[in-house]
């Protein structure tokens, strides 16, 4: 995990750091060729530079944001933005459903949306895969 990713999880008070490291650890075995790093204050993991997946604290939870999560198949996810993002929010470690987590970290891999060059396209989105 990259150092400013780790900084930013230590930051985090308590439940809020448990439900960080287990979302991050996840991630990581799940996409273990994305690269990491906190963009826009918070940890976003990319492939070939797309993001795809990301968590934020929020007040009184931690967002996970799937950027192209309103195109997965697997449920369980709510619609976000104007876009095709997707998120869930935890309150605490024990909501974290494991088996869904990994089907949605796998249907990321399959299913993306090119945000990498949204504003290039002047806000349109493209499927990737």
């Amino acid at each position: 995990m990259h150092e400013d990713t780790l900084r930013y999880l230590q930051a985090l008070p308590e439940p809020d750091r448990a439900i960080g490291q287990a979302l991050a650890e996840a991630i990581a075995r799940s996409l273990p060729e994305a690269e990491d790093k906190v963009w826009h204050a918070h940890p976003v993991w990319f492939l070939a530079g797309n993001p795809i997946v990301g968590f934020s604290k929020l007040k009184g939870c931690v967002r996970l944001l799937f950027w192209s999560g309103q195109s997965f198949p697997t449920p369980g996810l709510q619609p976000e933005g104007t876009f095709k993002a997707a998120e869930v929010r935890y309150t605490s470690v024990d909501q974290i459903d494991l088996r869904s987590l990994e089907a949605w970290l796998q249907d990321s891999r399959e299913i993306q949306w090119d945000y990498f060059n949204l504003v290039r396209r002047k806000g349109r989105l493209e499927r990737l895969k």
